[in-house]
């Protein structure tokens, strides 16, 4: 009744046709926001160790720093943000900063990121990202790492917890890492 192109003959007709199209409105806005929803990712320490070292060829000698890193940063939350005193902000899993390494609403940065971009679940850019910060101000770049894990007695031990030993870095037929 809500599509069929006719006149209502009565006010009680014009009440029933719209009361049975109201139901497409909420759909439709539903649909639209459903297009544009960030997916987010809250892992937890062992996932995100077998993703980092299985799919993205991080060294096992390193990832208790970078696990570490990630607990004391974002608390293994994608979608974390984090105002800072001097107007910036962090995003993502590794909580890059907007000042030196990506611009809000635009590519920019030495990462030549969107900031947006880190607070979702894809974590390749902002694994690319942390990697580069990691080469040119070490761990030490990190507030959470430098607090928390600088002391390699504070590092969480992967190689129990995690199974350690059995992850290796996940390769295609080809030989070329995947992810």
């Amino acid at each position: 009744m809500c599509l069929k192109a006719r006149h209502p003959k009565t006010k009680r007709d014009l009440l029933n046709m719209k009361t049975s199209c109201l139901w497409i409105v909420p759909v439709l806005i539903l649909l639209q926001l459903g297009i544009e929803q960030v997916e987010s990712k809250k892992y937890q320490r062992c996932e995100l160790t077998r993703v980092l070292v299985e799919n993205y060829n991080f060294d096992k000698t390193f990832i208790s720093n970078w696990i570490c890193l990630v607990e004391h940063e974002s608390y293994l939350d994608t979608t974390k943000v984090t105002k800072k005193e001097n107007e910036s902000k962090n995003y993502g899993l590794f909580q890059i900063n907007s000042k030196d390494y990506c611009t809000e609403g635009r590519k920019g940065g030495r990462c030549n990121m969107k900031c947006e971009d880190f607070s979702n679940d894809d974590i390749s850019d902002d694994i690319a990202c942390a990697r580069m910060i990691q080469e040119r101000e070490g761990f030490k770049y990190w507030k959470g790492w430098d607090r928390f894990c600088r002391n390699p007695q504070n590092l969480p031990n992967l190689r129990v917890a995690c199974n350690l030993r059995s992850l290796s870095p996940v390769r295609s037929p080809r030989g070329f890492l995947t992810g």
